[in-house]
């Protein structure tokens, strides 16, 4: 399987506007009538929300290190399907990631996803507090690793015509192709919260903010030398899921409490004959009575506690499943609903479904952030006792009690133990990680 011509569009660091240029390049390809397929590299989902609201088709992440060689490239290849082109975005700076990456940067790295596709990359640079420096800059990453191609430049927050004609007679004494230059543009802010950015779902304008973004890259970005770098990745296939799943009939919360569901684990549930019913538990929606498993994937279930702790029919839902002996598995989010009580930032406590003895607090906020290697200590739907997964953690959630029969072995992506994860009792089940991919038979933990 092999998919449409493709590249990458990365920065030298975080906060550089890589999801406002990927935004620009999207929006205007597609108001010029090419159909783009979107993908985002790494863990983070709210980003390819974004990404898959100025497509207009979802966007799969692609993740060189929690997936293997075989699932990344039909991954890749799957995003692409139907379309002209696929965008990807990357994910912090270009050489960043976990420790121990292969060649120059670390794993799972944007840089070690162009290079496992062999993709050619687009540095988008912020030239908000600079001019000429920005050259020797994407000079410095362009040369950095000989086994990546760094294609040339898209300059973000451009002050003036001058400020932009300075940085472009210095890129091209530098031998750095420049395809554009934004400049700051009110309309195209993206409002952020703990997280990162609001999801796509509650921005105030997203119709607003794709058009603005569409004459923003029609205006300043010069699109048909995008298309001509781009090239397929690298070809291969996996036809093993990267998840097997929950159920024969599954239940999946979605909404603006219960978005964060990887889209490259429900596409390939439905590929296995899985049947995904999605409810909302914001709208006080129970899942459905047939389903043999329940999925509350992470969200922003704290910012909504007091409305879901006071819906019946979705706690009394959960709990009939449960009952039943239907498998009711919560990621991150969804965990903390299937516990007992959360404590929200202002301190007070919300009765969730006590499906699990588990209390959690926003109170005393404390970051958890990284990738996870997962060992389950129990037979699971999706991979039986001593399986190899691989996942990230990303939430400010403190535990208050946490007790009964642990659900998971955990390390970090350097294989320091972090001791056990989660919980289980009866067929309910879940823990804050959220599961990327199964890892190949005798995978290290």
């Amino acid at each position: 399987m092999s998919g449409p011509p493709a590249f990458v569009l990365a920065a030298p660091a975080s906060g550089a506007g890589k999801t406002l240029v990927s935004l620009a390049v999207i929006a205007a390809m597609r108001a010029e009538g090419a159909t783009v397929a979107v993908a985002k590299a790494g863990p983070d989902y709210i980003d390819a929300g974004f990404l898959s609201l100025a497509a207009g088709r979802p966007a799969l992440n692609l993740d060189a290190w929690a997936m293997p060689p075989g699932l990344l490239a039909r991954l890749a290849a799957e995003a692409g399907e139907g379309a002209d082109l696929l965008v990807v975005e990357g994910v912090m700076g270009l050489f960043d990631g976990a420790p121990g990456g292969a060649g120059r940067g670390g794993a799972g790295s944007t840089a070690a996803l162009a290079r496992a596709l062999g993709l050619p990359v687009v540095l988008v640079v912020d030239a908000a507090r600079q001019a000429q420096s920005a050259a020797a800059l994407a000079q410095g990453f362009a040369r950095f690793d000989p086994a990546l191609e760094v294609a040339g430049v898209i300059l973000n927050r451009v002050g003036s015509a001058r400020h932009r004609a300075l940085i472009a007679d210095a890129l091209e004494r530098a031998g750095m192709p420049l395809f554009g230059a934004l400049p700051r543009l009110a309309d195209l802010a993206l409002p952020s919260r703990h997280l990162g950015l609001v999801q796509a779902g509650e921005h105030a304008a997203p119709h607003a903010l794709i058009a603005a973004a569409a004459k923003a890259g029609r205006e300043h970005l010069d699109l048909a030398a995008l298309r001509g770098l781009a090239r397929p990745a690298a070809a291969g296939a996996s036809a093993a899921p990267a998840l097997a799943p929950l159920g024969r009939r599954i239940a999946v919360a979605q909404d603006e409490a219960f978005a964060f569901a990887y889209a490259h684990v429900l596409a390939d549930w439905r590929r296995a004959g899985a049947e995904i019913v999605p409810f909302s538990p914001l709208a006080d929606e129970a899942p459905d009575g047939g389903a043999d498993a329940v999925y509350l994937p992470g969200g922003y279930p704290e910012l909504h506690a007091g409305r879901l702790a006071g819906n019946r029919r979705f706690m009394a839902g959960l709990r009939a499943a449960a009952g039943r002996g239907g498998r009711v598995f919560g990621e991150c989010g969804g965990y903390m609903v299937l516990g007992r009580g959360l404590v929200d930032a202002v301190g007070e406590r919300h009765a969730m479904a006590g499906l699990l003895e588990l209390e959690t607090s926003f109170a005393a906020r404390r970051l958890h952030l990284g990738y996870r290697r997962l060992r389950p200590l129990v037979q699971l739907p999706f991979a039986p006792a001593g399986a190899a997964l691989a996942g990230h953690e990303f939430h400010y959630a403190s535990v208050v009690r946490e007790a009964g029969e642990p659900l998971f072995e955990a390390t970090d992506a350097e294989g320091a133990g972090l001791g056990q994860a989660g919980l289980v009792s009866g067929t309910a089940a879940g823990s804050f990680l959220h599961l990327i991919a199964a890892r190949p038979a005798g995978a290290a933990l």
